[in-house]
């Protein structure tokens, strides 16, 4: 009983922390706050923040992690659905861009003309993980070196970020839906053409 509550009080303090990491990257971006920002703003010690997290930089790793998790859940059961190559492969984009347009502000203090590289380093690194699922999976049984698979994950990784970016900061009257549209049939014609 006392563990649930511990539990409940721990998700709690880091939701609190990551609510006011969020509201402040709305106000100053990334790279201009600080601990004691966050800590002010969620009302909580500077020990109970180190508590949780050793770092604004961890504090924002939880929060991609958490979304990485969200992201591998859609992917998932986009997988179970269908048999459908097109219908599988980097399904859980539709996702990201939802989530972006809900949390515009957010996401565009973050991957946008004036955010700093922790959160796009990050992210990329996120995405690259679950495009890599998706290209090997493409991949197998097909006689290719490491190199080429990785060379297919960088490359749409860094055109759905570059996407996702320029959406944010010049394409806002394309829909989500619109936007993973256009996404991953560029992208599944560029890994079929790499890797075929």
């Amino acid at each position: 009983m006392v563990e649930g509550k511990e539990d409940r009080r721990v998700n709690r303090t880091r939701l609190l922390l990551r609510t006011a990491m969020a509201s402040l990257i709305r106000e100053k971006g990334f790279e201009a706050l600080t601990v004691q920002d966050i800590i002010d703003r969620a009302d909580v010690g500077r020990s109970t923040f180190y508590a949780h997290f050793k770092s604004k930089e961890d504090l924002l790793r939880g929060a991609v992690d958490m979304m990485r998790t969200t992201l591998r859940q859609f992917q998932r059961r986009a997988l179970e659905k269908s048999a459908k190559r097109e219908d599988r492969m980097f399904a859980f984009s539709i996702e990201l861009f939802e989530h972006a347009a809900q949390h515009l502000d957010v996401f565009a203090a973050m991957v946008g003309k004036h955010s700093g590289t922790v959160f796009q380093r990050h992210l990329h690194h996120m995405l690259a993980e679950l495009i890599r699922e998706d290209v090997e999976a493409h991949a197998a049984g097909k006689k290719l070196d490491a190199s080429q698979v990785e060379a297919a994950v960088q490359f749409v990784a860094g055109g759905l970020i570059g996407l996702l970016v320029t959406w944010l900061n010049e394409m806002t009257r394309v829909s989500a839906a619109e936007l993973d549209d256009r996404f991953r049939r560029m992208a599944i014609t560029a890994v079929e053409a790499m890797l075929d």
